[in-house]
């Protein structure tokens, strides 16, 4: 998969940026972010996305991220966007010198909430993968672009039809930094179907 510009719309298009067929750089610009209201009670939607849209239930969107992020909250990754109070996120954000928070953001009728792990503040290059299986999505992460290991199953509940997606990058502090992505991907649902219990008749 390419980065054709024609297939690719911007929201909150960012000042600095650079698109070529096989990478995008996003620099930041301060005080940009994706939140709504639960626990800080601010409502932000003024980060850069670079998404595309599709209308099928069934997919896959990978990506590798590198990026220099030295200020907290700093962060990049993918993102699934219906409007200000529906969309969904994944990223690493950077804590301190020690640490980084890889986790993930679900926000349903205008209120978010953050799934997290600590990581080493080292880690500069991680891969996501976003899934979709109808109103259900997953989120995995990487750090070899192999081995995806289960960050988030999530429901949407607006969700309908055709959704945009893609990457994103921000920084909600004083600071700016360059996120670099490369290698995405968008292919067949590699979420597999559950193979478990049955599901509920009335579901």
């Amino acid at each position: 998969m390419i980065f054709e510009k024609e297939k690719w719309i911007w929201k909150c298009k960012p000042e600095e940026f650079s698109i070529q067929p096989d990478r995008v750089e996003i620099t930041t610009a301060p005080h940009t972010d994706l939140w709504q209201r639960t626990y800080y009670h601010f409502r932000n939607d003024n980060a850069p996305m670079l998404m595309m849209k599709t209308p099928e239930n069934f997919f896959s969107f990978t990506v590798k991220t590198e990026f220099n992020t030295a200020v907290r909250y700093d962060q990049c990754g993918i993102v699934m966007y219906l409007d200000s109070g529906n969309w969904l996120k994944a990223s690493a954000e950077y804590e301190n010198d020690k640490i980084q928070r890889l986790g993930s953001v679900v926000t349903n009728n205008g209120y978010s909430d953050w799934a997290c792990a600590d990581i080493d503040s080292s880690q500069k290059s991680i891969w996501y993968r976003l899934s979709r299986r109808e109103d259900d999505f997953c989120i995995e992460s990487s750090f070899d672009g192999i081995d995806f290991k289960q960050m988030r199953v999530c429901h949407m509940f607006n969700v309908s039809g055709e959704v945009s997606f893609g990457i994103y990058a921000c920084s909600p502090e004083d600071s700016s930094f360059k996120a670099v992505f490369t290698h995405a991907q968008l292919t067949d649902c590699k979420w597999a179907a559950h193979t478990g219990q049955a599901p509920d008749d009335d579901i």
